[in-house]
């Protein structure tokens, strides 16, 4: 994921210079021929695009359309500048992918997609609530159709060995592949006694406190478990909370026992700290696994993903979407919602978690059982409860449920993860709470 130190009026000045089910509109559409480009993002893993250039490859033969497709990296926010550039330019691809806010950010240059995406509910599912909350608009319009490439949860992996030896706690038995967890007493307070104990006998919990999102997106869940909204629906302020307040004196006990720079750290951090083999549990998507897989065995065989700990609230777990949006000024609208639509059915997607090694998650509720997740390994069944597949946690993103102008730059700016560290460096709570209400306040008038 791209980094967040940069404010999106910083960002916008910077950027100013096939299935059977589907029902038959979308498909074979006489106007669908021509020519067509699109902007996917670049995949981490090696041989992850391919999948999707074949799926690609095989509609527009059949669908008789000229397409061209670029590969564009999130590394250096390369995908976002060229997502700013086109939308002032109005010009560029037909179909781009737009990671978690940036549809909404542009959503005046958005063609909504609703008769899509009843077509893709329909055939696939209901999708997850932040998927609702940042792809649709203010008129409850579709923007994008969610995209399984890059779309990601970001739970806990464990070492199934170093959780067992020193917090007492069996990952596998409490999260068993291919059935229901068995997490009532996986809370918080676990979660925090857990992390005490792996810390004292050096196998610290790799939890980073900086200002990119694998930092924010743990905060975020946290803060969502104890109910702690910095900006609430209706968009009150409400930070000098009680929810609030019990969230931060969670948050400055974990941060205690936590490695002494992960103020510092980025989103490579937590990775490195699984692979060399330190951490008992890191916060991440199957990334840091696959990397132990190959460069670190005996750590890989070792690890487990699962769900997050409980608190009052309830269990959430952070979730960044991808979505694939068409641009207003395309000129070939029909086609590309003709493959948006092909990118979408159960056997497209299929293909595309498989190449990922079981990395992309697609959104829909009837396609969280695919038989990557019940297959990787090792050990086999590690990723089994990644995709949620029985819906025993809520899918979150950092700031929800502010009204998405706010959140956004909550989420940007790591108001979270900086009230954390303000407070552990030994800052007041009240005068924490009071800097978070400022902030947010400047937010609401810009």
């Amino acid at each position: 994921m791209a980094k967040l130190k940069v404010t999106r009026r910083r960002f916008l000045q910077t950027t100013a210079a096939a299935s059977t089910f589907v029902a038959a509109p979308f498909v074979r559409d006489a106007n669908a021929a021509g020519s067509l480009s699109i902007g996917f993002w670049d995949h981490w893993v090696p041989g992850a695009n391919k999948a999707t250039e074949e799926i690609v490859r095989a509609w527009a033969d059949k669908e008789k359309v000229d397409v061209k497709m670029d590969f564009i990296t999130s590394q250096g926010n390369k995908n976002l500048l060229t997502i700013a550039a086109e939308a002032q330019a109005k010009a560029g691809h037909d179909i781009f992918a737009f990671q978690s806010w940036w549809l909404l950010e542009h959503a005046d240059s958005i063609e909504p997609v609703d008769e899509i995406m009843k077509q893709l509910i329909a055939q696939n599912g209901n999708v997850n609530g932040t998927v609702e909350y940042l792809g649709r608009d203010k008129g409850g319009r579709w923007l994008g159709v969610p995209a399984t490439v890059g779309s990601q949860i970001k739970g806990p992996c464990s070492r199934i060995d170093l959780m067992k030896q020193h917090a007492g706690i069996d990952v596998q038995a409490m999260y068993p592949a291919g059935s229901e967890p068995k997490a009532e007493n996986w809370t918080l307070d676990t979660f925090l006694k857990a992390a005490e104990a792996c810390h004292k006998a050096g196998s610290t919990f790799g939890i980073g406190l900086g200002q990119t999102t694998d930092s924010v997106d743990t905060a975020g869940a946290i803060f969502q478990s104890f109910g702690a909204e910095l900006v609430d629906k209706a968009g009150k302020v409400t930070v000098k909370s009680d929810n609030v307040r019990k969230a931060m004196e969670f948050y400055k006990k974990l941060a205690a026992v936590l490695p002494p720079d992960a103020p510092a750290w980025d989103d490579a951090s937590n990775n490195k700290w699984l692979v060399s083999g330190r951490g008992a549990l890191i916060m991440n998507p199957p990334s840091a696994w696959a990397v132990a897989k190959r460069d670190a065995p005996q750590v890989a065989e070792q690890c487990w993903t699962h769900g997050f700990p409980a608190g009052p609230a309830g269990r959430f777990a952070p979730f960044l979407p991808y979505f694939w949006g068409i641009w207003n000024f395309s000129k070939n609208k029909s086609a590309a919602k003709s493959l948006l639509v092909a990118l979408s059915t159960h056997d497209a997607i299929g293909k595309m978690v498989a190449a990922s090694g079981g990395y992309d998650l697609p959104a829909y509720e009837k396609l969280t059982t695919l038989k990557t997740w019940a297959e990787e390994g090792p050990p086999k069944g590690t990723l089994y409860h990644y995709p949620n597949p029985h819906n025993h946690q809520t899918l979150s993103i950092a700031a929800a449920p502010a009204p998405t102008t706010i959140a956004f730059q909550i989420y940007t700016q790591a108001i979270q993860t900086k009230m954390v560290v303000r407070h552990l460096q030994g800052e007041a709570l009240e005068k924490t709470l009071a800097w978070a209400e400022t902030e947010v306040e400047g937010f609401m008038r810009t």
